[in-house]
């Protein structure tokens, strides 16, 4: 009986976890090596003074893709991490002081719609339709399919057309809602995907759906205690982990497959590979460039990106007990603020802000009447020529300003600590190419067969997932890029267990 092939997954983000266990269950022995010193990809904790700071996704949306790992190997993921769901999605703030509270109570919701516009309330419950109409098709038939051949796209775009998948998400919020204000808040969710309402196909107005279906949800200890109890699922199912590891090479062979790989500690020879690393730094750095399909040269060259991020951490000697877990502050300016950043990719004066509070749920995340926090700010990516270095002080102090005059008064008086990730360091802490926050940008030309392909354009036992290919970025798109790898993976289960009937007859 020959042993199982060999998968080595290069990355440990949300996309290669749920590729690993995806792999594992179909017999493969896997191999997951990754350059953090832990699992989760931008999904890292840092700790200090006893305060706890999530840096990656906080808000958890479809949760039974998460279920779905651990059912793979019959297990609950209950029993590893609770969810919690809120009651509070986003508190919007707008330059004027106005509050929009968006809930998971649609009653409350409604009425929140009437307190700033009453002509909108049908227009919501369109918009809300539409949407649904888009997630049927969108998320359910085709998150997770390969898109890697044309006929998929010939055979799906009818449908697409149809819903009008050409238009942009603001399009789509604006032929439904007159209120500006409502339609900043219901055009919000491209920013979330690294894309910019106004030219981000209305495709991704699914999400909006897919939070009324399934609610907003925190991992209870954090982001950092899901990335745990899927650490300790890939350790009790025999996935061999590895970090502080970096991979600077992939090996092909005469047969132009992928056959091994060098890392900053050693070589290792697989059969089979799994990328959630940028695809761009996929096929421009790791791979030999005559391996690499004209698809994936074009793409890297000439496909957009998502826009950079300012993440601004800090830990408070106080609490703010008015501060909703998740608040989205809008500055004066909506457009022409986004066509500053994904545009003309300048750093503006005026700035939005996604403050996120997660000891208004957890408190174990700040010691007792303490509060930590993390405000994170788009920002334009590398391409905007910014040196980080230079002016990441000067956008603190800019940020700290709104904060003070906004939602945190006095809060340089109350700091316990405070530290910033720019895109710099996205570019350096995971080879994130001009330091995109979410690889490529969502847009019409760069979805479904547009997009990275799942199955590698070039070495056909290379594989890909996470941000950068289908369906996209965001914690269910990159988990639903693993799903894709069910279509495409050859069930390793089954050839052994044929190899072993096979040595049982010819020993009869």
């Amino acid at each position: 009986m020959r042993n199982p092939k060999h998968c080595v997954v290069i990355g440990g983000g949300f996309g290669g976890i749920a590729a690993a266990l995806r792999a594992r269950k179909k017999g493969y022995t896997v191999t997951l090596i990754d350059r953090c010193p832990m699992l989760g990809g931008r999904a890292q904790v840092y700790h200090k003074n006893g305060y706890r700071h999530d840096a990656g996704p906080t808000v958890i949306t479809a949760p039974f893709l998460f279920d779905e790992l651990f059912e793979l190997f019959d297990r609950k993921r209950e029993d590893y991490v609770q969810f919690i769901p809120l009651k509070l999605w986003y508190r919007f703030r707008y330059a004027n002081g106005d509050t929009f509270d968006y809930s998971s109570s649609k009653e409350d919701l409604l009425q929140a719609i009437q307190a700033i516009e009453p002509d909108d309330i049908n227009g919501y419950q369109q918009l809300l339709q539409a949407s649904k109409n888009i997630y049927e098709t969108g998320f359910e038939q085709l998150a997770d399919q390969p898109f890697h051949k044309l006929s998929n796209l010939l055979r799906y775009t009818p449908k697409m057309l149809q819903l009008r998948s050409d238009q942009s998400v603001w399009q789509l919020v604006c032929k439904h809602l007159k209120s500006e204000k409502l339609r900043q808040a219901f055009s919000i969710q491209p920013l979330l995907v690294g894309g910019n309402p106004f030219d981000t196909t209305s495709i991704y107005n699914l999400i909006h759906f897919l939070e009324r279906k399934d609610g907003i949800h925190f991992a209870q200890g954090g982001t950092g205690a899901l990335v745990d109890a899927l650490e300790q699922l890939m350790q009790e199912t025999g996935i061999n982990l590895s970090y502080n590891e970096t991979v600077t090479q992939i090996h092909t062979n005469r047969q132009h497959m992928v056959s091994g790989i060098s890392t900053t500690k050693r070589s290792l020879d697989c059969d089979m590979i799994i990328s959630n690393t940028d695809p761009a730094h996929l096929y421009q750095q790791l791979l030999p460039k005559a391996s690499v399909a004209w698809s994936a040269r074009t793409k890297s060259r000439m496909c957009k990106k998502s826009m950079g991020l300012f993440v601004l951490f800090f830990g408070t000697t106080k609490t703010y007990p008015k501060i909703a877990h998740h608040t989205i502050s809008l500055g004066p300016r909506y457009q022409g603020l986004l066509d500053d950043i994904f545009n003309k990719k300048v750093v503006a004066d005026d700035c939005s802000i996604y403050l996120h509070r997660p000891t208004a749920t957890d408190p174990s995340f700040a010691p007792p009447g303490c509060d930590s926090f993390y405000a994170l700010v788009p920002v334009p990516n590398l391409q905007g020529k910014q040196d980080w270095r230079t002016i990441g002080e000067q956008f603190k102090e800019q940020i700290l300003d709104n904060l003070e005059n906004t939602l945190l008064p006095d809060l340089r008086a109350h700091l316990d600590h405070i530290f910033y990730k720019t895109p710099k360091d996205f570019q350096d802490d995971f080879l994130s190419p001009d330091g995109a926050g979410f690889s490529i940008a969502p847009v019409f030309y760069q979805s479904a067969w547009f997009r990275y392909h799942n199955l590698g354009e070039g070495p056909k036992n290379l594989y890909l997932v996470g941000a950068g290919t289908h369906p996209g970025a965001g914690l269910p798109g990159v988990l639903c890029s693993a799903k894709v790898l069910e279509h495409l993976l050859p069930d390793q289960n089954s050839s052994l267990i044929q190899n072993q009937n096979m040595q049982d007859t010819l020993v009869t």
